[in-house]
């Protein structure tokens, strides 16, 4: 077989050319990093307006610490992972991402952690809860968040203060309403509204073993409290007044006790629509002895408005009895009377006749 050199070396000539020519163009076309300088650094911050816990400059700053802001540095050295794990670093920075453009700019996109509740201790700790029950450290941040106080420690705030602060910053009337959680020293929580001079006694909030279970057992029993306080609010203070009352108790089932500010007892107001539903909870711990409270007001619920029918007719039965004994009784001294004023027997006859 002859072979046809003149043939073989156009073919392998025009596939050297080709590849040249390929590899000239991508050459060409690829920038030389290590000259290329970056030329500008886009930091978005996303809720900076709402969150506040960052912003541009100390996202600056800290990169600058750590010999890592790439303005004017050649785009080879600018390392975007290390960036990455730098700014995520940050107790306040929830993610982080980093890439170049090919015009010469780097771009940083964060994202913060969301507060739901700031915690002041009675030990002195001063922290930030978010929205995943983890610690954020203070800052000079400042926001219409729920302070919690008392006693509380930090395995206490992760897995009951959270929960709690999570459910009432999750509704709007709550949101705005509620501006204070205290923790009382046997773990009673009670809140403190914006409106209204009184603060309102929730109870010892469920206490299970099971993160998931006690975190919709918390869900679960402040939802119930807190609806009960809302138709209590709505039935009962709006038609008493919203300073009548200084403590509003919903620790018990079906009955809201409230203490009025001039320490007067009035039984008789009620206010059966704000207890219309149970709200009993497995696992809430002791209830207070009612007698310890000063001058409570028993805001009787729907158990009392049911019962009271029956002590009535009860009573009414006694009245009746008493009055029907009072009728058989002169029956009784009439027989008596005959019996002693009536005829005499044969005996004494006889006697009456001797003595004659």
């Amino acid at each position: 077989m002859r072979i046809n050199w003149k043939k073989t070396f156009i073919v392998a000539s025009d596939m050297l050319i080709g590849t040249y020519l390929i590899l000239a163009f991508t050459a060409f076309n690829k920038p030389d990093e290590t000259v290329r300088l970056c030329t500008k650094v886009n930091i978005n911050i996303q809720d900076e307006a709402t969150n506040g816990f960052i912003n541009t400059r100390e996202i600056k700053e800290r990169l600058e610490k750590t010999h890592l802001y790439p303005l004017e540095k050649p785009m080879k050295y600018v390392d975007l992972r290390k960036m990455e794990e730098t700014l995520t670093a940050s107790p306040f920075v929830k993610t982080a991402q980093c890439y170049k453009t090919q015009c010469g700019e780097v771009n940083i996109a964060l994202t913060q952690r969301m507060p739901v509740v700031r915690i002041k201790a009675a030990n002195g700790d001063d922290y930030y809860l978010d929205d995943n029950d983890c610690i954020m450290p203070n800052s000079h941040y400042t926001s219409d968040l729920i302070i919690a106080t008392g006693n509380i420690n930090k395995r206490f705030a992760t897995e009951y203060i959270s929960p709690l602060s999570k459910e009432l910053m999750s509704q709007e009337l709550w949101r705005n309403q509620i501006e204070q959680i205290n923790v009382l020293p046997d773990l009673g929580v009670e809140l403190v509204p914006r409106v209204g001079d009184h603060i309102v006694y929730l109870g010892r909030l469920p206490s299970l073993k099971s993160r998931t279970k006690r975190m919709e057992a918390v869900t679960s029993f402040v939802d119930k409290k807190m609806n009960r306080l809302e138709k209590f609010y709505k039935y009962g203070l709006s038609q008493a007044g919203w300073n009548r009352y200084s403590y509003i108790n919903l620790e018990f089932d079906n009955q809201i006790i409230c203490k009025r500010k001039d320490g007067k007892r009035d039984e008789t107001e009620s206010v059966a629509e704000a207890v219309a539903e149970s709200d009993a909870v497995g696992g809430v711990i002791d209830a207070h002895d009612l007698e310890q409270e000063e001058a409570p007001v028993a805001a009787s619920g729907t158990a009392k408005t049911k019962t009271e029918p029956k002590k009535k007719a009860a009573e009414d039965k006694r009245d009746e009895t008493k009055t029907s004994a009072k009728k058989t009784e002169p029956k009784k001294n009439k027989a008596s009377e005959k019996s002693e004023n009536g005829p005499k027997k044969p005996e004494e006859k006889k006697k009456q006749k001797l003595n004659r």
